[in-house]
């Protein structure tokens, strides 16, 4: 529990409007009632009635000089006053005015009601409200309703509302302890704090000593749902379910409870079929629904899936709110549907959720990645105000493109408007000049870096810088900037394996791997496609297939098709084609043309007629949408003198230049005209 710290009633009690110490028989001409009425309690409701009018419209000066009225009407121990301190108490919380509760508070202490049933709770809501639980805490324990739930859940209420879910559970254990009864809103603030806890085992000892009258009441559904929600969070799915199933009455809420305890697990299945079964049962499914299930498609690249629930909520005319523009615009950007993105963005206009700025760097980031080029740079050239992530959204839009000087530019112009790049900024297009090669706005960038010295990420960084170094065939500065990093990672270290292996320097790259491992470093599919290129540059066979052998056994990685390009590439190089068809017809996945086409280079090279005409074979039944595989093609068939299918090759190109002219711009300087 927060520890309690004494009040400062000599500050509490100078904060008492001299107005209240004596007594005033006159109110101010501007907002005294008028006196004239039948009888003594006509005057005193009528006050009564101003002073809530007044505090409920925040216009406090009235409602206290009509309260300085009402004090020398009635004593200080009447009803009517302490109705009148509790009108004024309230409106105080709603209007985030602490000034006029600590001044009632401290009337209160003058007037001797600190101890009354109806103010403590309020008080102790009031200095809750404004974050002062300590306070709170003292006022609830120095008073004599510590007996009453009502206040307990005030106290337990405030807790919760700031985050204080250990203090929470600790109230409940006292409250309990001092043979207080909890009720249905103890249990559901509980049971929603255990939940943010993780902390199941206080959860079911709060569901074991629960009254099972209260899940049979009108307010079951509520407890209900904390039980379920917080079963749900503690990953106890199946005891959720349960608890889901013998409800006698269901909500949205509840629905949603299990659909989204299902999507945490991606278990898909089961919460689709919990999503058909509420369509059917319920009838009623709010939007929150249909975004959890949207945002589970995107997390698990169904691009499609999103953009299909989109649609059924339209048909179902449910109103699209920004978060599902969002994850729609995310959607289209992935999957680079940009007549769907602007199709959203309708939506979004529509809807007025066009103004938000989240809203909008997601559509600048969809157009960007739907080669939308102009309509971003529109878009962001229409915002008055941009922050730094809307700049971000427009330089990663360029460096997208691979578009260099205007990615330069917008950060130029960035600086120029004072606002100072981030992070992700200066990543951003370094990434990019590592791949343009481009060291010339690194270097620049390398010392913008160090002469500010203020990142919050020092090691994306120095993992772009190390990356820029080692593409643009720098090793040696690569080398010295990961010397002098404190801290390394998997990127840090793919990055340099990579580079010692563009310059054939492969038994470095593989130091670098086994230190690599020593440190705790475990490599991920992208080291290995870098080691194993290295091993390919460098003609290390043996070396590259043991490790080739090692990724599903020692490290848990499954070769992809990368994998088995960068061993293709390892055997051609080496002359070993028989071994490069071999696992090309082993491989558990159709091989790429790409794959092929590497064979189909080294097995010309290595003057192999026999395995090239087969990878001609292969890669022709792929239909490849690049003009020079058709020419590798041809000139195989060329090499091996097949003649009938060189003239079926060279009437599939000029097929294919009649259908698409850049194919014939590119036979006619492939073949030099």
């Amino acid at each position: 529990m927060l520890s309690p710290c004494p009040f400062p009633l000599y500050i509490l009690q100078k904060c008492i409007p001299n107005s209240w110490k004596p007594r005033i028989t006159t109110p101010p001409i501007e907002s005294a009632p008028s006196l004239h009425f039948n009888s003594h309690q006509s005057l005193i409701n009528t006050l009564l009635s101003s002073i809530t009018t007044f505090a409920s419209q925040s216009k406090f000066s009235k409602a206290f000089n009509h309260y300085s009225v009402l004090k020398t009407h009635v004593p200080s121990s009447s009803l009517a006053i302490i109705r009148a301190i509790s009108a004024l108490l309230s409106p105080c919380i709603a209007a985030l005015s602490p000034r006029y509760g600590e001044l009632l508070h401290a009337h209160i202490i003058v007037l001797g009601h600190q101890q009354n049933p109806v103010l403590v709770p309020k008080l102790v809501h009031l200095y809750s409200s404004f974050g002062l639980l300590s306070e709170a805490h003292l006022l609830f324990e120095d008073s004599s309703y510590v007996g009453s739930v009502f206040s307990w859940n005030v106290l337990i209420s405030a807790y919760l509302k700031h985050g204080f879910y250990w203090e929470v559970l600790c109230a409940y254990k006292q409250m309990v302890d001092r043979g207080v009864r909890p009720d249905s809103f103890t249990h559901t603030s509980v049971l929603k704090a255990c939940g943010c806890e993780f902390d199941l085992g206080f959860g079911r000892w709060v569901h074991w000593c629960m009254d099972c009258r209260y899940l049979r009441m009108r307010q079951g559904v509520y407890v209900y749902n904390a039980l379920v929600s917080m079963y749900v969070k503690c990953e106890q799915l199946n005891v959720a379910r349960s608890l889901f199933e013998k409800m006698p009455v269901r909500d949205v809420v509840s629905w949603n409870s299990m659909i989204t305890g299902y999507a945490c697990k991606d278990m898909w299945k089961q919460a689709f079929e919990m999503f058909d079964r509420m369509c059917a049962e319920n009838g009623k499914v709010n939007v929150i629904t249909w975004n959890i299930l949207a945002s589970g498609c995107l997390r698990t690249g169904n691009y499609k899936g999103v953009l299909g629930l989109i649609a059924r909520m339209r048909s179902h005319g449910v109103f699209l709110d920004s978060v599902t523009v969002l994850i729609g615009l995310v959607a289209c950007s992935q999957a680079g549907f940009g007549k769907l993105g602007k199709e959203i963005h309708g939506f979004a206009i529509r809807g007025n959720h066009d103004g938000a700025e989240n809203v909008k760097n997601a559509m600048i980031t969809m157009y960007s990645q739907c080669k939308y080029l102009e309509q971003a740079y529109k878009l962001f050239c229409s915002m008055e105000t941009k922050s730094v992530i809307t700049w971000n959204s427009m330089i990663a839009g360029f460096a997208y493109s691979d578009r260099l000087k205007e990615a330069t530019s917008i950060l130029r112009e960035m600086l120029a408007f004072s606002l100072e790049p981030n992070y992700v900024t200066i990543v951003t297009i370094l990434s990019l000049c590592a791949r343009m090669v481009d060291r010339r706005y690194g270097r620049e960038l390398h010392c913008y870096i160090l002469r500010r010295k203020t990142f919050a990420d020092y090691l994306l960084l120095d993992n772009a810088l190390v990356d820029l170094y080692s593409k643009s065939g720098k090793i040696l500065e690569a080398q010295r900037l990961f010397d002098f990093m404190d801290v390394k990672d998997k990127v840090t270290c793919t990055s340099l394996i990579a580079g010692y292996g563009m310059q054939g320097k492969g038994r470095t790259s593989l130091k670098l791997f086994e230190e690599m491992k020593v440190y705790g470093i475990k490599p991920d599919h992208v080291t290995m496609v870098a080691i194993l290129s290295a091993c390919s540059r460098s003609g290390l066979v043996s070396q590259g297939e043991m490790l080739f052998q090692m990724m599903a056994g020692d490290y848990q990685i499954n070769p992809q098709m990368e994998h088995f390009s960068c061993m293709v590439e390892l055997y051609g190089r080496a002359g070993l084609l028989i071994q490069a068809k071999q696992l090309i017809m082993e491989m558990p996945f159709q091989p790429s043309s790409a794959i092929l086409a590497s064979l189909l280079v080294a097995c010309r090279i290595k003057e192999d007629l026999l395995i090239g005409e087969w990878a001609a074979d292969k890669l022709l039944q792929l239909r490849p949408e690049k003009l020079e595989f058709y020419v590798l093609i041809a000139n195989m068939y060329s090499d091996a003198s097949s003649c009938s299918k060189l003239v079926n090759v060279n009437t599939l190109i000029k097929a294919l230049c009649m259908e698409n002219s850049s194919f014939y711009v590119c036979a006619d300087a492939l073949y030099g005209g």
